[in-house]
């Protein structure tokens, strides 16, 4: 509109210019050509505007109606990673981008509020984790790109596709970390889509020009030439491309000199190539997870299957802890999970309105999760810990001291000097790799500002169960434990000698479909002399 009242003021002023025109109808004459050019770019104009609107009104409508779905259940919708992904990509580019659109608009009120709202958006940071979550559950639980990009996961109830620009996208986050193989993978398959007839914004040569490179980087000359050629099929004048072109047939030169039969060796070996392609990734990357092959597969339900003899040691009963007065009555079901080190689930443990009083407390105070820093045992956020946050103390709320007297029922052990009930939510593929709960001998301070000593047992309440993914592994020793909502695990992490139990090195596999909500009680030693005596040897 001010652009409308600029062009009639412009016209206006340049009549009132000339205001002897009505002497000659010749200039006469040629204001009529110049009223014309003027309604013709005011069409133009109103065309651009009509444009614009009919794309902000396709955008509103598009995402009105992804808002009424996610709203029905917001938790089942962000448990899957693709829904949760999309969302951090839209709100950190796309709506800069619909904001760009109709900045110059007269809606001040929505570009006000927007601007507003925009301090409380998810920030580049939050988009490049989001996709980085989508790498590590490819890797993971080995899903292609294209499971990926068709929404095909296991137990997902809000399906969601990938487009080109999101494909692209990841490939793209993934080239700026050097990742060349994930970067390989995902421009791969934008490139599929866009083969098959997929419409985008982006361009095949534009993707092609990120896929060979990456190819290139990880030592496959034959095929970064052919993708080479074909970019200057479709844009003869590239010059990246007529460079590389060039550059990559010398280098083939010299490799055909140098090992004639290196091509034969490389042929039909697709799937194990993939493999090697990715150890070699990890090599580059400088992967600080050792075990990092062993924690996927058990993340996957490939764990070590106990012997005949050692499950006929696991038994399910009524417990009541020594004839507990408070569970005579009500003895809670215990289950032997695994036998070394033993890891109990009690199932039943903690109602579902337990669990909802523990959430609504927690969710307002969630704030990244931490670990404790092996050196100063000052609490810190890490890369490999991709959840949130909250700790609930017992004067709080009723609920949280009957759970806390739950658990010392249950364990009888000392609540008094453990720690506060630890609340997490795992975000987008989220994880806790390996590690141990307790301080070994190495990290002499890590709890000493507690003053309670050592962490002797861990307590873990499962208070959602996960579609997919998340499970509670023990790297050391092959065991998995799935969540069930309304269960909890217990183990001990130190001998009764003290000295700590290394097989129970464990972790939080990532969540590959759902929303993974878990409570944790950490026990310390100090309480415990009469309640678990000293061993008198050192590993039992």
């Amino acid at each position: 509109m001010v652009r409308c009242w600029f062009l009639l003021t412009l016209f206006i002023h340049t009549l009132y210019a000339h205001r002897d025109f009505f002497t000659s109808i010749g200039q006469m004459t040629d204001l009529l050509y110049t009223e014309k050019d003027l309604v013709t770019s005011l069409k133009e104009y109103i065309r651009q505007e009509e444009n614009r609107l009919d794309q902000v009104k396709q955008w509103a409508d598009k995402v009105d109606s992804l808002s009424n779905t996610a709203t029905q259940d917001p938790e089942g919708y962000l448990g899957h990673p693709v829904n949760a992904f999309k969302l951090m990509k839209r709100l950190n580019s796309e709506w800069a981008d619909l904001e760009s659109l109709v900045l110059k608009d007269t809606t001040n009120g929505f570009i006000s509020n927007l601007t507003t709202q925009r301090q409380f958006f998810p920030t580049d940071e939050d988009q490049t984790g989001a996709a980085k979550a989508l790498l590590r559950l490819q890797d993971t639980y080995q899903l292609s790109a294209n499971t990926i990009s068709t929404g095909d996961l296991p137990g997902v109830v809000h399906k969601s596709q990938m487009t080109v620009e999101d494909c692209f996208e990841l490939g793209k986050i993934a080239y700026s970390e050097a990742d060349y193989y994930h970067t390989e993978l995902w421009m791969a398959q934008a490139l599929t889509q866009l083969d098959e007839g997929e419409e985008s914004i982006i361009d095949k040569v534009t993707v092609m020009d990120y896929l060979s490179y990456s190819i290139y980087q990880q030592g496959e000359l034959n095929r970064a030439l052919e993708l080479t050629k074909r970019m200057l099929n479709l844009d003869p004048n590239h010059n990246r491309a007529n460079g590389n072109l060039k550059y990559f047939e010398s280098q083939l030169e010299k490799q055909r000199n140098a090992v004639e039969e290196k091509k034969e060796n490389e042929v039909n070996k697709s799937e194990e190539k993939v493999l090697d392609k990715r150890e070699a990734q990890r090599k580059r990357s400088k992967d600080p997870l050792p075990e990092r092959k062993k924690y996927e597969m058990l993340c996957r339900g490939e764990g070590v299957k106990l012997t005949p003899r050692r499950q006929s040691r696991l038994f399910c009963r009524y417990f009541d802890n020594n004839r507990n007065p408070q569970l005579l009555l009500a003895p809670v079901k215990m289950e032997d999970e695994w036998d070394r080190p033993h890891v109990v689930r009690y199932h039943d443990i903690i109602s579902e309105s337990e669990i909802e009083t523990v959430k609504e407390i927690a969710k307002p105070r969630l704030r990244r999760a931490t670990i404790s820093n092996p050196i100063t045992g000052v609490l810190e956020t890490a890369p490999y810990r991709i959840s949130k946050s909250a700790w609930l103390s017992a004067y709080e709320h009723s609920t949280i001291e009957r759970i806390n007297q739950r658990i010392e029922d249950v364990t009888g052990l000392e609540m008094d000097t453990a720690e506060e009930l630890q609340v997490a939510n795992y975000g987008v593929g989220g994880q806790y790799e390996p590690h141990f709960d307790f301080g070994r001998k190495d990290e002499p301070d890590a709890f000493k500002e507690l003053g309670t000593g050592n962490r002797i047992a861990t307590w873990l309440f499962y208070m959602s169960d996960v579609s997919a993914g998340g499970a509670t592994v023990f790297t050391d020793v092959g065991a998995a434990v799935w969540p069930k909502k309304g269960t909890a695990v217990f183990w001990y992490n130190l001998f009764a000698s003290g000295e700590g139990d290394y097989s129970t090195r464990h972790a939080a596999c990532p969540v590959l479909v759902g929303n993974k909500w878990v409570s944790n009680k950490w026990i310390h030693e100090r309480g415990q002399e009469f309640r678990r005596p000293c061993g008198l040897t050192e590993s039992k």
